[in-house]
């Protein structure tokens, strides 16, 4: 039987502090739920917008107790929350997703494990647990790999392409000779991404697919509808349900794809929250995948993913604010232009800072308008 409905007016917990925190809180609140942060962060994006939060550490026991205490239901915005800190509060109001899902999702190779063991498309990967497997697994791939850390990587971080033996044992000595992955390099034709909501009755929905644009290992640029067939569309889809099914993810899922050729997928990554690439939904779809996530936590009924307008989003980076405040009025005259910014203190270069999205008739046209608005702001 499904959990019982948790409806407006009740309190929603939103573990961890940044941008997707921000924008969860204003879709629950948009809704008629109470939010409550809980973050290591002073001032962070969430606690500005959210009704109470939590300044302390995920190590705290009696805060993170407190804070369960306090709501019906928590989620999380980013999958890096310390398993320690779930088993404090999972008995005290429910998870979702659960913790099954982040001890999977938080490590490239147990990631890699599941996905293999139930026969999802992957590329060819090994285990690197010491410097001395780098001899033993590298020769059983073809040269260019890639080695990744296992855990807590993200936007590129903890990452190495090599294309020698020699450059194995430099990447793994850089990124602290921690357990580490080595993946099949594939020269991909596209990334895409799909990003599923299941509710508590299992109920499921999709955005997506979205095309992709990454820059120094960074979301660049995200666009829907993407330019790919009908067939590989529904095969991302099915692919995002059957990995929703099988890890049992109540929220979002976002599945990260290489496209080889017009006709070959494989699965990348797993992400069990709101993603980057779905930030267009704001704007482009009836639902955002914000308020979606929330309906989905909660066991509303899942809203409508159809697409509105053709849109695509251009990332803002903290190097925009390297010489001068960015000409908003700029980008903002056009009026299918929207503006989101995060209420971040400090614009460093590589930083998310706030992002632009250009709705038009066709992709291909928001594209150039998100561009071009994005260049505005530094001229």
């Amino acid at each position: 039987m499904p959990d019982k409905t948790i409806l407006p007016g009740s309190t929603i917990g939103i573990l961890g502090g940044g941008q997707l925190g921000r924008m969860l809180a204003q879709a629950a609140e948009q809704l008629g739920y109470h939010v409550i942060g809980y973050t290591p962060e002073a001032n962070s994006p969430l606690s500005q917008v959210c009704e109470k939060t939590f300044c302390a550490s995920f190590e705290d026991k009696d805060k993170l107790q407190e804070f369960a205490k306090a709501v019906d239901v928590i989620t999380i915005e980013f999958e890096n929350i310390p398993s320690s800190a779930i088993e404090q509060i999972e008995n005290i109001a429910p998870v979702r997703p659960a913790k099954n899902v982040l001890y999977i999702t938080q490590n490239r190779l147990r990631e890699k494990q599941f996905l293999h063991k139930n026969k999802f498309p992957i590329v060819p990967f090994g285990e690197i647990a010491s410097e001395e497997n780098i001899e033993t697994v590298l020769p059983k791939f073809q040269l260019p790999a890639v080695l990744k850390t296992a855990g807590f990587g993200y936007d590129g971080k903890g990452q190495a392409k090599i294309e020698t033996i020699k450059e194995a044992h430099i990447a793994y000595k850089k990124i602290g000779a921690k357990e580490a992955i080595i993946e099949q390099f594939i020269s991909f034709d596209k990334e895409i991404s799909v990003i599923g909501a299941r509710s508590t009755d299992g109920s499921f929905a999709a955005f997506g697919p979205i095309e992709n644009q990454h820059k120094n290992h960074i979301l660049d640029v995200s666009v829907v509808p993407a330019n790919t067939s009908a067939e590989i569309q529904n095969q991302a889809i099915n692919i995002t349900k059957s990995i929703m099914e099988n890890l049992d993810v109540i929220g979002l899922l976002c599945v990260e794809f290489f496209l080889v050729g017009k006709d070959k997928l494989y699965v990348n990554e797993l992400a069990p929250r709101p993603h980057n690439s779905g930030h267009l939904t704001l704007n482009a779809c009836i639902t955002s995948q914000f308020e979606q996530h929330i309906k989905a936590i909660t066991g509303l009924p899942l809203g409508d993913t159809s697409i509105i307008r053709s849109s695509a989003m251009a990332n803002l980076l903290g190097d925009i604010w390297s010489k001068r405040t960015p000409k908003w009025t700029n980008a903002l005259s056009n009026k299918d232009i929207h503006l989101y910014l995060y209420g971040k203190s400090e614009a460093r270069p590589g930083r998310k800072m706030g992002h632009l999205t250009a709705c038009a008739a066709t992709a291909e046209k928001a594209y150039e308008l998100a561009i071009k608005a994005r260049h505005s702001l530094s001229e």
